[in-house]
């Protein structure tokens, strides 16, 4: 999470790249509208599908709730240690064993290509994002982004670094934790502010302001959670369970 944007935080946001324009069509590129864009969690157990698609079905809540329950809980530990390095340094391309590893491009710009419509990328390149239209899933709101103004788009942690860092991160290896941090299943390109409002916070104190996405983003967290033995707190278990009507 990125409540505050030092420079460098902005770096590790934008690339180390300069920023150009480009006519160049995007791997996610179309003529398309943007709203509604995504893949049902259920669907997208690997997380390479983009977005995140609302769970409406009586079923699909069901089977969203039989996820959510899987999860262990415990009580969330102190905060002493962490620092965002502890996971390695931000959109590490060679961390091995997680989807779009070592593919020559950073996971920023993995995530932007993924979720991202009209692509469009630096030219020459066929990695540097520098402009697309995304379909926000927290606010269900589309954003025409341009990395001129890069912070207007964030990618969060579903489940924040440092909330898994209090949750037993801090006894993971360092692999692990760089698998975590890298991992396509926990990051979703989203709106900044709602990014930066969310923090590092589990869904007992925030959830996306769209609510017709808050079942989805309660299973997307449990996935990643169960995916990396990670319990959650008794009131963030409740919370999600009552999002997909428990």
């Amino acid at each position: 999470m990125l409540p505050a944007l030092s420079a460098a935080a902005v770096l590790a946001l934008v690339g180390c790249d300069p920023e150009q324009t480009s006519s160049g069509a995007g791997r996610q590129g179309g003529g398309q509208a943007v709203t509604g864009f995504g893949a049902s969690p259920l669907d997208n157990a690997d997380g390479t599908k983009p977005g995140l698609a609302p769970l409406t079905s009586e079923a699909d809540r069901a089977a969203g709730r039989k996820i959510i329950e899987k999860v262990a809980t415990k009580g969330r530990g102190p905060k002493t240690g962490y620092a965002r390095d502890k996971f390695g340094y931000a959109w590490k391309d060679s961390v091995d064993g997680i989807p779009l590893a070592r593919n020559g491009c950073d996971t920023r710009n993995d995530l932007l290509a993924r979720d991202g419509k009209d692509v469009k990328f630096r030219s020459g390149s066929d990695c540097v994002v520098v402009s697309m239209n995304l379909y926000d899933p927290y606010t269900g709101k589309d954003i025409s982004w341009k990395k001129a103004k890069a912070t207007e788009v964030q990618i969060d942690h579903v489940v924040p670094l440092s909330y898994a860092w209090q949750m037993g991160a801090a006894r993971w290896d360092k692999q692990k934790r760089q698998r975590l941090a890298n991992d396509v299943l926990n990051l979703l390109p989203v709106s900044g502010s709602t990014n930066s409002a969310k923090g590092d916070s589990g869904p007992a104190s925030w959830l996306p302001p769209s609510r017709a996405i808050r079942c989805s983003y309660s299973v997307r967290f449990a996935q990643v959670a169960e995916k990396y033995e990670l319990p959650v707190t008794a009131a963030d278990k409740s919370m999600m369970l009552r999002q997909c009507g428990a």
